[in-house]
């Protein structure tokens, strides 16, 4: 577990931007539950990949004209909870900090695991992301 005044400019690096931070694993199971629409949840981390890589990925690929209905962010080592709720919707693939998850009306769609995060540009994996928001929402 990390002090929160460690983690919280990382969590405020997506909630200034329109993600909503969910802290409990009831939080994730409202959202996920729905089946309506589409979801992005991105699961954050104090790693160096996150910071470099992940954040800046997501928060470019919001910018395209199409993109989820609800933004959503998990933070993995600080919000246990809803961090590994949210996992449970991500199977099969196993726990990845950071990732990136798109749902569709309820079902998983897309899955950008660590190893397609770390060493690559963010734009390359903003290039993912897009792809899938044009795909799916």
């Amino acid at each position: 577990m990390y002090p929160p005044e460690l983690v919280a400019p990382m969590k405020e690096d997506l909630t200034s931007v329109g993600f909503e931070q969910l802290t409990a694993a009831s939080d994730v199971d409202a959202v996920l539950n729905s089946n309506e629409g589409t979801v992005l949840v991105v699961v954050n981390s104090v790693c160096g990949c996150a910071a470099a890589n992940a954040r800046p990925a997501a928060k470019m690929a919001i910018q395209n004209d199409k993109k989820p209905g609800k933004l959503t962010t998990v933070f993995a080592g600080v919000d246990a909870d809803a961090t590994n709720q949210a996992r449970k919707y991500m199977l099969p693939y196993p726990a990845s900090s950071p990732s990136m998850a798109l749902f569709k009306d309820g079902k998983l769609v897309h899955f950008i695991e660590r190893h397609h995060i770390e060493g690559r540009p963010a734009e390359m994996i903003a290039e993912n992301l897009t792809a899938a928001f044009n795909e799916y929402c």
